[in-house]
């Protein structure tokens, strides 16, 4: 790829100087890598030193050059060696987008991005790289997204609408297109807008051999669902078509049409056509494609009949019809549309007359219908994406990217290529006019005096194609337009008669005898500045005309489908006159772009491409061809008639030059200006060899820089040395001076070691301090989490033992205190009650310890059960019957008067705390209480023996409630109990293996608690 960008002597030179660093340093490695500025190339007129650098360049996968330092950027790009890190690249496509990017926001003003080269040489893929790099680059934000992924998604809708395979491409886009992609004032894409301009309709209905219509057509067919191509009426075989099996060559391998169905029927929905809009225009593709299948024949009475061939199976015209019609593709009655695909309209005065036409006439009138519906939908779209890219912020900026067509050179070439080459040409003679006008204004700027430069100017070319009354375009418009039968034959010698004796132009006619055997007689040839390109007139006039009959546009609007509508609308003007001819329009077009590339708010990058083809070989034909092409080594001439090499003079110095020459090395202390000056006289530079401007250097040939270059690195040597030298020294003396601290400082610390028992004095008081601070340092760190880690203290060294008795104190204090403050009521109470506990049971009871951790809580029992209020506890228990001792689950809830043993809402026993004699448990590991109360009436019930759970949390709360702390008895053994009066039981308890309770023999109710090991 290459393109060219004129730099602005103002811009604070930071980004401009840092990509011409970048290209100083490659002089060092120039012989293996070659030069990366051609300006600098010393055998700049020879094609082989010029190939011969590019060789070198791309054997060490260095694949960015350019041909200009200040001017354009070339880049030898195989598209698939070209990968996302190349941001770091000066010269690649992705830098070149950040360059103008970066530009276009500290001036914001408008910037042009031209993409040329020849035909399939990767300028579509670039700037789809270009527009990637703005999407992922921009800010992001919900309504920036949306507009960046219409913007990207737009891409393949373009290409399927608009690009096919030619013989040099498989993906040549066959229009041009102008994008405006916009930025608000923070670098934002908001919006954006496309224009397109020759649309190449003619493959529409014609395409040589080996190409393909647009990608769309197979698109549709291959990847369409199986209800969408019903609906249309399609087989999935291209080969049933007319339209597509021209060029023999439905099926590419490099293609994948069911894939890019899908691509691009997800971009539409992005770009939100709605669904109607998305079965119209599908309807109209599928249209095309049935008109193409409709032949023409005479009846008995010689008019001009129609019939049809949609396939193998459906040969009649009612298939066609059914199809096309009856399922409202273009929604136009049936016997409208063959009427007007069969007669031509003849106005006379007030008399309006129907013309059969020939079969030949027919067959022209049905191909201009079918290429006048695809490029007026074609047109369609493109505005239809247009609205969706519309920018919604008042004020933005804009990056133009013109894709234009390469130069195209056929086995054929017809009126497109002539038109596309003429542009290209065009360009070429712009080019060379801008690289000339910029080098003119840098020489005014600096004070140098303009020395005239010779090179080939390819006006004259231009002048052959353009000028007024003589040119081949005024000549093409004027055959077209004028009465009589005027023919692609009578073109010819019209052109003959006119430009006879150019040296540009030669046919069979004006040829001498060697060169008219290799035209036809329906040829003619231009010299290029490119090469020569043998044109066929075949054709020329009917394209250039691109007529539509009247009667055909009449048809169109009476069609029911939307798109069809707005494209032949009846507010278009219905003149008698010959509408615009093809030539006329791209002239407009091409007198834009000239406006854009000369407006001076509009600084402008050119990129060219050069295409190497897989496997990644250098092919010195192919890129010989190439540079040829592009003019590379016409703009080369011009921009090395001057100076190869200018740079600022602060750079020019800051470059390491100044080590060239002991009075600016170190420090120069004087003017930049005054310092080169001093530099080149000692370097001995001839007065001939260099200018000196106003703010820069100007040295001519590249031998004189290299010759500089050679000797910095001689002394970058002699320097690196001294450098070393120095820096060694420096650290020796560093390390001298850390080894005597280091010496004195273990010295003092081995003393202080030694006396550290001794009382205070000169020569421990350095290592007391430290052992002071050492220890606190470690304390800080080592410091009891909890009050109860309060003898995990860290061991103090004699001297620090008062200090850290007394530090321990105050820390503990201050945890004691934190704890105290934060503990609630609830937790205070709660407290209270575990500190009553331990006074009964610690000590005395062998699960004591596994309650301490257990909180207690008001109640056991859900509130679903729960019947009384002005309780004060209750817990479940199970309470053993005096006789046989039954087990049977009941409730033990304490009042303010008395404790209640209940069985659901039922009470059993009521239990006085004044009749409440005492509480005996055992000292082992059981939750066996047995209530004593007085039972001096044979009718009272006796003793209560209970199994609870909760058993310290249900003592200590009727030791409170009953104030019977002194009442609770832990005892050993057995448990004497009343039954009744004169009756008594016995609760024997003991250790074992195994937890159990059951009557033994004696009749006693015996409790095992199993042994706790630990």
């Amino acid at each position: 790829m290459t393109g060219s960008h004129r730099l602005k002597d103002n811009d604070g030179g930071n980004r401009c100087n840092r990509i011409l660093r970048n290209m100083e340093a490659s002089l060092t490695a120039r012989d293996r890598v070659g030069i990366q500025d051609f300006v600098l190339l010393d055998a700049y007129t020879s094609e082989s030193a010029f190939l011969d650098n590019l060789r070198k360049r791309f054997h060490e996968n260095l694949i960015y050059v350019s041909p200009s330092c200040a001017l354009s950027f070339l880049d030898i790009m195989p598209m698939y060696l070209l990968e996302p890190n190349s941001f770091g690249h000066s010269t690649s496509s992705y830098a070149l987008a950040d360059n103008v990017f970066r530009t276009m926001q500290s001036e914001f003003n408008n910037h042009f991005i031209l993409i040329s080269g020849e035909s399939g040489s990767g300028k579509t893929e670039a700037s789809k790289k270009i527009l990637q790099f703005y999407a992922v680059s921009c800010p992001s934000t919900k309504l920036l997204n949306n507009v960046r992924d219409r913007l990207l998604l737009s891409n393949p809708v373009l290409e399927a609408f608009g690009n096919a395979k030619t013989l040099r491409n498989d993906n040549s886009s066959r229009f041009g297109k102008y994008m405006d992609i916009q930025f608000d004032h923070q670098g934002g894409a908001v919006g954006g807008h496309i224009l397109s301009y020759l649309l190449e309709k003619s493959r529409v209905v014609h395409q040589n051999h080996g190409e393909r219509n647009f990608h769309i057509f197979y698109q549709l067919v291959e990847g369409g669902e199986e209800d969408l191509l019903r609906w249309l009426g399609l087989e999935r075989n291209c080969k049933h078509y007319s339209y597509l099996v021209q060029g023999d060559c439905a099926k590419v391998s490099s293609i994948n049409d069911k894939s890019d169905w899908k691509t691009v029927r997800k971009a539409l929905s992005v770009i939100e056509f709605s669904e109607s809009d998305i079965e119209h225009l599908f309807g109209i593709i599928a249209s095309v494609l049935h008109m193409g299948n409709i032949k023409f024949d005479t009846d008995s009475r010689g008019y001009t009949i129609k019939t049809c061939r949609i396939s193998t199976c459906m040969p009649c015209l009612f298939f066609f019809f059914f199809f096309v019609f009856k399922l409202q593709l273009l929604g136009i009655p049936n016997q409208v549309l063959q009427h007007g695909l069969t007669h031509r309209k003849i106005e006379a005065k007030t008399e309006e007359v129907f013309s059969p036409f020939s079969v030949d006439h027919a067959v022209f009138a049905r191909d201009a219908l079918a290429k006048a519906i695809y490029g007026r939908t074609f047109n369609w779209l493109v505005s239809k994406i247009n609205e969706s890219l519309a920018n919604k912020v008042s004020r933005s900026t804009v990056i133009g990217l013109l894709d234009i067509y390469g130069f195209e050179v056929f086995s054929v070439n017809s009126f497109e290529q002539f038109c596309i080459n003429y542009c290209n040409e065009k360009l070429q003679q712009l080019f060379i006019q801008l690289t000339l006008k910029s080098e003119q204004e840098e020489y005014e700027v600096e004070g140098i005096e303009w020395e005239p430069v010779p090179y080939f100017n390819n006006k004259i070319i231009c002048d052959l194609v353009e000028e007024k009354f003589r040119g081949i375009i005024s000549l093409l418009d004027e055959e077209c337009l004028r009465p009589g039968e005027a023919t692609d034959l009578t073109f010819l010698e019209k052109m003959e008669e006119k430009m006879g004796g150019h040296p540009h132009f030669v046919t069979h006619k004006l040829a001498d005898q060697k060169t008219r055997k290799t035209l036809e007689r329906g040829d003619f040839r231009l010299l290029h500045y490119a090469g020569e390109v043998t044109y066929c007139v075949v054709g020329f006039l009917d394209k250039n005309n691109d007529l539509l009959y009247r009667y055909g546009k009449e048809v169109m609007r009476q069609s029911k489908n939307a798109i069809i509508r707005h494209c032949f609308p009846y507010s278009e003007p219905d003149t008698k006159k010959r509408p615009e001819t093809k030539t006329a329009t791209f002239r407009v077009y091409v007198a834009f772009f000239s406006f854009c590339l000369f407006s001076p708010s509009c600084p402008e990058p050119r990129p060219r491409c050069v295409v190497l083809p897989p496997p990644a070989h250098f092919d010195d034909v192919l890129v010989r061809h190439q540079m040829k092409y592009l003019g590379l080594m016409e703009h080369l001439r011009v921009r090395r008639a001057g100076f190869a090499y200018r740079r600022k003079y602060d750079i020019f110095l800051q470059r390491w030059y100044k080590p060239l020459c002991p009075d600016t090395w170190p420090n120069w202390k004087g003017t930049a200006a005054e310092g080169v000056q001093r530099l080149v006289k000692h370097l001995g530079y001839k007065s001939d060899e260099y200018k000196m401007g106003r703010t820069k250097i100007f040295i001519r040939h590249p031998r004189t820089l290299f010759a500089t270059e050679d000797s910095l690195q001689v002394c970058k040597h002699q320097l690196a040395t001294k450098i070393e030298n120095c820096w060694r020294g420096l650290l020796a003396r560093k390390e001298r001076e850390r080894r005597a601290w280091a010496v004195k400082v273990i010295k003092k610390f081995i003393k202080g070691f030694m006396t550290r028992h001794q009382p205070a004095c000169v020569d421990n008081s350095e290592y007391l301090a430290y052992v002071r601070q050492n220890y606190l340092t470690r304390l800080k760190d080592n410091l009891p989490k909890t009050v109860l880690e309060k003898d995990r203290w860290l061991t103090p060294p004699p001297i620090m033992l008062e200090v850290s008795q007394i530090l321990k104190k105050i820390y503990i204090r201050h945890m004691v205190r934190q704890y105290v403050r934060g503990i609630t009521p609830q937790r205070k109470a709660q407290l209270l009650l575990k500190v009553q506990t331990s006074s009964m049971f610690k000590g005395k009871k062998e699960n004591y310890p596994f309650s301490v951790c257990r909180p207690f809580v008001d109640t056991r029992i859900s509130e679903s059960t729960t019947l009384y209020c002005c309780l004060f506890g209750y817990v479940p228990v199970v309470k053993y019957d005096r006789n046989g001792f039954r087990p049977r689950v009941r409730q033990l809830i304490f009042t303010q008067e008395a404790a209640y043993l209940t069985e659901e809402a039922k009470i059993k026993q009521r239990i006085d705390y004044s009749s409440l004699k005492g509480v005996s448990v055992s000292n082992l590991s059981d939750n066996f209480l047995i209530l004593h109360v007085l039972c001096d009436d044979i009718k009272k019930k006796g003793d209560l023996v209970l199994q609870c759970e909760y058993l310290f949390e249900a003592l200590t709360k009727l030791s409170v409630i009953a104030n019977k702390q002194n009442s609770i008895s832990v005892v050993q053994g057995s448990v004497r109990f009343d039954i009744q009066p004169g009756r008594e039981g016995f609760v024997d308890f003991k250790s074992g293996q195994e937890s159990m309770v059951y009557r033994a023999k004696n009749g006693h109710l015996m409790v095992v608690n199993r042994i706790n090991k630990k």
